[in-house]
């Protein structure tokens, strides 16, 4: 839990969460927060299975699990090359398109040409290509009087993307399982203040959506997590624009290391479909394994 990334805090909320569910199923956790000694620390350790916590670059780009698979110790979600194809938006894009799952236009731009001038016709969204969370993400409305001028922390080559109107939905798969759809409210963006402080944001689950883009929306999320390769827990993050039916639901990103804060959204999908937070953890720690 924890480590270095833009998503540290909410890291250490994840596994603080996670370590209290392990221990009440009578689990014997060792917290750990990822550090330079990492290897090392857990050489040490010695533990059976590692339940990866960790969020954003270095945690879930593949880096660390590397680590792991270097170690021979068995882990939680997924492996190194689905994990970092699945933290590169473009890769990801292309693995989606190959897929035949529905995206929006984007392109990758150096920072200078999007602060100098619109890449593209506006309304569009610029963020990092491999970060979470929202951490680093501008809306450019249809108003805009001029290209965003980004923050120094922003990298110098960055995502630029037609921004897609509706809904925000996102659907949890578990293992070979979809758990269901939520719809986020919120009364604005939905940005990193508005998915981790309490009341940021209203999640409606079920979703109150035709059936036919609840299975749609389970379909994707399952075709995306098997097309990544990815393992164990993922999330998919949707947007629908109601207006246009089923051609309107399109995929964001695939998160192959969800929130398990108070206000994520994988287990409380999980508690909905029947699944205790700590069960959720315990499956996944029972799913644990190397070469993933």
């Amino acid at each position: 839990m924890g480590g270095p990334s833009a998503e540290r805090e909410v890291s250490l909320s994840s596994g603080r969460e996670c370590v209290a569910a392990l221990q009440s199923l009578g689990y014997d956790v060792v917290a750990l927060d990822a550090g330079p000694t990492l290897a090392g620390d857990l050489a040490a350790i010695g533990p059976d299975v590692i339940f990866n916590a960790l969020h954003g670059r270095w945690g879930e780009d593949g880096c660390v699990q590397g680590i792991f698979e270097w170690l021979h110790i068995p882990y939680t979600h997924s492996g190194v090359l689905a994990s970092a194809l699945a933290m590169d938006k473009t890769k990801t894009k292309d693995v989606y398109r190959a897929a035949g799952l529905p995206m929006v236009q984007s392109v990758l731009a150096p920072k200078s040409e999007v602060m100098a001038a619109h890449v593209m016709q506006p309304p569009y969204v610029v963020k990092p290509n491999n970060e979470g969370s929202s951490v680093g993400v501008y809306l450019v409305d249809d108003a805009a009087s001029g290209p965003p001028q980004l923050d120094d922390a922003m990298p110098p080559v960055v995502m630029v993307e037609a921004f897609a109107q509706g809904r925000e939905l996102t659907t949890t798969v578990m293992g070979d399982r979809a758990l269901g759809v939520t719809d986020i409210l919120t009364d604005g963006w939905y940005d990193y203040t508005a998915k981790y402080v309490e009341g940021g944001s209203r999640h409606v689950i079920p979703a109150d959506v035709p059936a036919t883009i609840a299975a749609a929306c389970e379909d994707y999320a399952l075709r995306a997590h098997a097309a990544l390769g990815c393992r164990g827990v993922t999330r998919t993050d949707f947007r629908w624009d109601e207006a246009r039916g089923i051609d309107g639901l399109i995929l964001l990103e695939t998160n192959t290391q969800p929130g398990m804060t108070p206000t994520s959204l994988s287990p409380e999908q999980a508690e909905h479909a029947g699944i205790s937070y700590a069960d959720f953890c315990d499956w996944m720690v029972k799913d644990a394994s190397c070469n993933r």
